[in-house]
Order: structure tokens, then sequence, then C-alpha cells
């Protein structure tokens, strides 16, 4: 195995060995579940930042389709 890469990666592992087996458990879970949801929001911002420039044009879009007259409210029954 490997040795740590960083001083931040080595005091977590010193400081779940202080932990008994059961709560060592418990913790990689709520690690596991934290990293997760840290990529999950990293893939968010990718899709964000790609789509970005087309989100800003299709909002001018609908502003000037307003002003214009073009558009009309939403009818929410009908989706």
């Amino acid at each position: 195995m490997s040795s740590p890469s960083s001083p931040a990666i080595t005091t977590v592992i010193k400081m779940l060995e202080s932990l008994p087996a059961a709560l060592q458990e418990k913790v990689v879970e709520q690690v596991r579940e934290f990293i997760a949801d840290l990529e999950d929001e990293e893939r968010w911002q990718v899709s964000f930042e790609q789509t970005y420039e087309q989100l800003i044009a299709s909002a001018q879009k609908a502003k000037r389709e307003i002003a214009e007259g073009k558009s009309s409210p939403m009818d929410y029954e009908q989706l």
C-alpha cells in the first residue's frame, strides 16, 4: 500500500485509526456519501458551465419575446 499523499490525509487516517472498528465503518460510510455529493455537485457545475452561454441566449430571447408581446403566461394546467 502506498503512503498518503498529503498531511491532511495522514491526519484523517490517524483520526480514523484511533476509533473503534464500528465507528470507523460509520465514518467511512459518511465520507463516501460526502464524496459522492461533492462529485455530483462537480458534475452539475461542469454541466452548467458547458451550457451557460445557451442559458443566457435563451433568457435574452425570452426577454425579447415578452417585450414584443410574443409570449403568454404559462398555463401550468397544460403541463
